[in-house]
């Protein structure tokens, strides 16, 4: 039995994994990862860092983030704790999709990944108190090939769902686009 579920996403290449469980009356099982079966969704390249994160109040958000290339990564965002609003903004140099966002919502209770391939900025917004993401990256964090936007953007206008409560002073004053940006 196949461990995930795909849902295409309406962004080429940006993929909702539904992780199955198995479940009965001591709780539950549910593989997180696995790298044959999510080479279909994109996963190709070997797991090269693995971060976590917790989020500790409602309405705080965090991104939008990217790496430009060669250390370009592609990245599996899943929720351990809590539910957020999960966005991915195509960044691609002649993508259709240029400049256009997709949100999904991750949480402990639906069991769902976001893939994030190359090429895309990230970042999301807490639903609910104390949220713990885990990411699996491709490419090692670089500093210097680190990218930012600002979730503010009106050139974005993401719908973000709640009042923002928190921000960091670094994301807060990330740039916003130009006409001169024109991709990764």
């Amino acid at each position: 039995m196949a461990s995930f579920a795909e849902i295409p996403t309406p962004l080429a290449g940006l993929v909702l994994v539904q992780r199955k469980r198995l479940e009965d009356l001591r709780g539950f099982f549910s593989r997180l990862f696995c790298a044959d079966e999510l080479s279909a969704v994109g996963f190709t390249l070997p797991i090269a860092q693995i971060n976590q994160t917790l989020t500790r109040k409602r309405g705080a958000v965090r991104g939008l983030h990217f790496q430009r290339p060669p250390h370009a990564e592609d990245k599996f965002v899943s929720c351990l704790r809590g539910a957020i609003f999960d966005v991915a903004v195509d960044l691609r140099r002649g993508s259709p999709t240029f400049l256009k966002w997709h949100a999904e919502m991750l949480s402990a209770e639906n069991g769902r990944s976001l893939f994030i391939p190359q090429g895309f900025a990230h970042g999301f917004q807490a639903l609910t108190d104390d949220c713990e993401l885990i990411y699996l990256h491709s490419k090692p964090y670089d500093a210097q090939a680190e990218g930012a936007l600002n979730v503010n953007d009106k050139a974005l206008n993401i719908a973000w769902p709640l009042e923002f409560t928190d921000i960091s002073q670094r994301d807060s004053v990330h740039p916003r686009i130009t006409e001169e940006f024109n991709g990764i």
